[in-house]
């Protein structure tokens, strides 16, 4: 038996969701299995369809992998493996070579598999801590993982990859997936707003590479307000729709809000708290539900869900703006998995952003 085979034994030994896969380089990233589920089991009010992260290209998968660590990156390609250091200074193209170099079924994490992990997470009764506050969680007063660098002033930044204690994990025990709240935001595939329109690719489409992510590709798909349905975008890179049909965010009476319409397009990044986000009259049921499953609206149309000060950051008065998840060490109370970044052009290069790599059977 290779080394790496006893390795990955030894792993599902004391982790039976884990693996240790090997790529085309010819070395191990750890992963966590993600089992398929449908709205239904993560959504108050969810429809029975199965969540768009286990639908790549049309076909139900059973489930996919998810780096159960924040990637290191060694001569170009990304890796999932414990204590190391986090890579940054990556852009969102650089993110996506990372993984896409590790060969087929590779790729960079999108929108609708953080998101189906979120939605477990708030689910089961449990939102992960992670290095939001100089290497602890604004929850914890004692420092609990393995620093990897510091601020000017001496305190602790960026913290080796699970390092922290299992409450850092998404499932609170060893097997989970470490790392979502805090440390670097992580780039996602399949999601970016342009000129505050929101423009997704279908389901988890966005793993697979023959998919394009590029500016002007013709998957980018806006949200048709009335039913839910993935429609033809009214903004493109060049030209803003600031009033239409399909979902776009309006910043209004100190939060954001899911509308048709964009009254203020203001070149400057906003943020409110991820349980103020809001939809006017125009947004349908259908829209919410998919909103909902890909962790871009609260659970419910009333302000009784509890994200513990997760944040959602925008700016709608620019082209394109990709987005990153989870917050940095800097972030506080604002960082976890339901925080979101979308102020950051694809080619931002930035000492707090990262990425993180998952495998799917394509």
């Amino acid at each position: 038996m290779a080394n790496f085979d006893l390795t990955d034994l030894a792993v599902r030994m004391l982790c039976p969701s884990n693996k240790v896969k090997i790529d085309d380089s010819g070395l191990p990233s750890v992963l966590v299995y993600i089992p398929k589920f449908k709205n239904s089991d993560v959504l108050t009010g969810g429809n029975d369809s199965t969540h768009p992260a286990f639908i790549v290209n049309g076909k139900e998968i059973d489930g996919f992998w998810y780096g159960k660590y924040q990637c290191t990156s060694y001569n170009g390609i990304g890796y999932s493996l414990p204590f190391e250091t986090p890579a940054t200074y990556v852009t969102f193209e650089k993110a996506y070579s990372n993984c896409y170099n590790k060969g087929d079924g590779w790729h960079v994490s999108t929108n609708a598999e953080w998101a189906a992990i979120a939605l477990w997470c708030k689910k089961n009764g449990f939102l992960p801590y992670g290095n939001n506050n100089y290497g602890k969680d604004t929850r914890e007063s004692n420092y609990k993982a393995v620093p990897v660098s510091y601020e000017s002033d001496g305190r602790r930044a960026k913290v080796a990859t699970g390092s922290g204690p299992v409450s850092w994990s998404h499932d609170n025990t060893i097997e989970g997936v470490y790392d979502l709240n805090g440390n670097v935001w992580e780039w996602q595939a399949g999601i970016r707003f342009v000129w505050g329109e929101l423009q997704i690719l279908a389901n988890n489409d966005a793993c697979d590479p023959d998919n394009p992510l590029n500016e002007t590709s013709t998957l980018w798909r806006a949200i048709n307000a009335s039913d839910g349905a993935l429609v033809a975008p009214e903004s493109t890179i060049d030209a803003a729709s600031l009033s239409g049909s399909t979902l776009k965010l309006d910043f209004a009476d100190s939060k954001w809000t899911y509308g048709t319409s964009i009254a203020d397009a203001s070149n400057v990044s906003r943020n409110c708290l991820f349980g103020d986000l809001a939809c006017t009259s125009a947004v349908s049921d259908n829209a919410k539900i998919l909103l909902r499953s890909l962790a871009l609206l609260p659970d419910s149309d009333t302000a009784t869900e509890d994200y513990e000060g997760d944040s959602f950051f925008l700016n709608n008065g620019v082209a394109e703006r990709f987005v990153c998840r989870g917050g940095s060490w800097g972030s506080g109370a604002h960082a976890g998995v339901f925080s979101l970044h979308g102020s950051h052009s694809r080619a931002i290069s930035s000492g707090g952003v990262g990425f993180r790599c998952a495998y799917v059977e394509i």
